[in-house]
């Protein structure tokens, strides 16, 4: 019991973070916040990353350095977060997110051509899933632009996604869940 009640408690400085981040850093920073996250086929089926803070998978990505354009980012990302080398293979568009952290997801269908799946400082585990059956703790942000990046073709759209406190709570549940059972 010891083990899951520290595993629990270990939350509450994430959380902490987690609450500046989502609800008073946005306010602060000069322009609109954009990420670039994959979806990354191969053969073993979907890519997914497991978050060090909040804990559930997530599609990797990240931020753009300077200078850097959407699709270089997206692939730094990949390889820094995962080890897999990753080729774009098309834009399936953005989710423009209101309410909790505020930003524009702009995600990329890649396929991977290379590496092997390994964790990093980011992303303590890595692992493939059968896409059309993602694991129950994908956090529900990443559901639809999984979907949208497993249809064949398509053009880029954009979508809108207030993220309130039942989305926050959704990803919450899956944190503790995943803290419970100590996977």
């Amino acid at each position: 019991m010891v083990g899951r009640v520290g595993r629990l408690l270990r939350a509450v400085p994430s959380y902490a973070e987690l609450a500046w981040w989502g609800l008073f850093a946005p306010r602060l920073e000069a322009g609109p916040l954009v990420v670039y996250q994959a979806v990354v086929l191969g053969p073993e089926g979907v890519l997914l990353a497991r978050r060090s803070d909040l804990q559930g998978w997530e599609l990797p990505g990240g931020r753009a350095e300077p200078g850097e354009s959407g699709e270089q980012a997206v692939l730094r990302e990949i390889r820094e977060e995962t080890g897999i080398e990753a080729v774009v293979e098309r834009l399936v568009g953005d989710w423009r997110r209101s309410g909790f952290r505020p930003h524009t997801a702009r995600v990329y269908r890649c396929r991977a051509v290379g590496g092997e799946a390994r964790p990093s400082d980011e992303t303590p585990r890595v692992a493939w899933f059968d896409a059309g059956a993602p694991p129950p703790t994908l956090f529900p942000w990443y559901r639809a632009p999984l979907a949208e990046a497993l249809t064949p073709t398509g053009e880029p759209r954009v979508w809108r996604e207030h993220q309130g406190p039942a989305s926050v709570w959704q990803g919450l549940w899956i944190d503790l869940r995943t803290r419970w059972s100590g996977r």
